[in-house]
């Protein structure tokens, strides 16, 4: 069963989708947090973390290994839902497998994001207990966007993963409704999606000829509207 997280920051929205049964828990990210005009990232998070029990994933937003560290152990803190976000490596391509390792050797929940090839996720691994649970977020849709098959990513770090029973792949970047289609196939454990793209999920099992109605109608309102003429 792929569960379903909500990419989002914005508070009313996390109040709105935290009441879904659909959804089974919440992904941000610094972008996100700006985005939803977050000024102060802790008092933020906090008052996020009032609304909702379900697992959430808040990242870091050091550049080094120190920092990241630092910051991963007080996020740890501020829930027990929390899964602390770190990127696979930072901005200068450094694999961040010290952070990873020192968190996970803590106990602390992680949720390792941007990976894009097997071969980090092989590296993740190496670096993880068989214990303390990790998401392995893979993002798909960016791949997509720059005409690369996610889909072999999936399928090797999926086999990979398979002796970690504390590991969680995820489908990141979700781009469009049949992605989870997509992800149910492979077996992912979660895939991650956009608010107004789980609306679109609880749509699913409308039929063609309702499709083509609806498709048909749209086209005759907006001409009417125009008062188009020929």
């Amino acid at each position: 069963m792929t569960k379903i997280f909500c990419d989002i920051a914005d508070k009313d929205l996390i109040k709105k989708f935290n009441k879904k049964k659909i959804v089974k828990g919440f992904t941000t990210n610094p972008s996100l947090m700006r985005k939803a005009g977050a000024t102060n990232y802790k008092s933020y998070s906090l008052r996020i973390l009032k609304i909702t029990k379900k697992p959430i994933s808040l990242e870091v937003f050091a550049d080094n290994e120190k920092d990241m560290i630092n910051q991963g152990f007080k996020i740890s803190e501020w829930g027990k839902n929390v899964y602390v976000k770190v990127p696979v490596c930072n901005s200068k391509g450094k694999f961040m497998g010290k952070v990873i390792s020192t968190l996970n050797e803590k106990k602390i929940k992680l949720n390792i994001t941007a990976v894009y090839n097997h071969n980090q996720t092989k590296k993740i691994l190496q670096k993880i207990n068989k214990k303390t649970k990790v998401i392995i977020s893979i993002f798909a849709g960016r791949m997509a966007d720059v005409g690369k098959d996610p889909i072999p990513v999936f399928e090797k770090s999926l086999k990979l993963s398979k002796k970690f029973k504390n590991v969680e792949i995820l489908w990141a970047s979700t781009r469009e409704p049949y992605n989870l289609q997509q992800a149910k196939k492979l077996n992912c454990h979660i895939i991650t999606v956009p608010p107004n793209i789980i609306e679109k999920i609880e749509n699913f099992g409308t039929s063609f000829n309702t499709l083509s109605v609806k498709t048909v109608r749209g086209f005759l309102i907006d001409s009417k509207k125009s008062k188009f003429t020929i």
